[in-house]
């Protein structure tokens, strides 16, 4: 049952890569479009706003999969002088607090998004959009941060 979670987990990771990877071909065209407004004079509203939601909707739903790909800044140099037992107890540590964090961040962007649903909120920028849209990516990115880190403790207390 635990290697089908383990499967399963990863391909979640795995796909919470891809759709970092489409957020930021979004970006990149809305940047290309607003230039090329720019250049053929005409306007259309909200495009910094989109290419900025869909940065940071990239950058949360890449958290997941970088973090378990081992391409996050992370403090192996102090580890790597550690061996047996004592790196054993510091990961675990450094993988017990990433865990209490990210699950606190997840928690403080689901109730942002429960609370700009319920009140209705929108942007201050041109494109005056509900502001709850934008924020479930960041919501669901840091939901799947937070399950990787608490994945990798677990391989980690499960591992011999």
């Amino acid at each position: 049952m635990f290697e089908s979670l383990n499967r399963n987990l990863n391909k979640l990771y795995k796909i919470s890569g891809y759709i970092a990877a489409i957020f930021l071909i979004f970006v990149a065209i809305f940047i290309l479009i607003g230039i090329s407004s720019r250049i053929f004079g005409f306007y259309i509203r909200g495009l910094a706003e989109y290419s900025g939601y869909c940065m940071a909707s990239a950058s949360f739903f890449a958290l997941a999969y970088t973090f378990v790909e081992g391409s996050h800044i992370r403090i192996t140099l102090f580890l790597e002088k550690l061996s047996g037992f004592k790196k054993r107890i510091m990961e675990i540590w450094c993988l017990a607090i990433a865990s209490f964090f990210s699950g606190y961040l997840a928690f403080y962007f689901i109730k942002m998004l429960i609370i700009s649903y319920k009140f209705q909120e929108r942007s201050e920028g041109a494109d005056e959009i509900l502001i709850w849209i934008p924020q479930t990516s960041v919501a669901i990115g840091s939901t799947i941060f937070f399950i990787s880190v608490l994945h990798q403790l677990i391989l980690i207390i499960k591992k011999n």
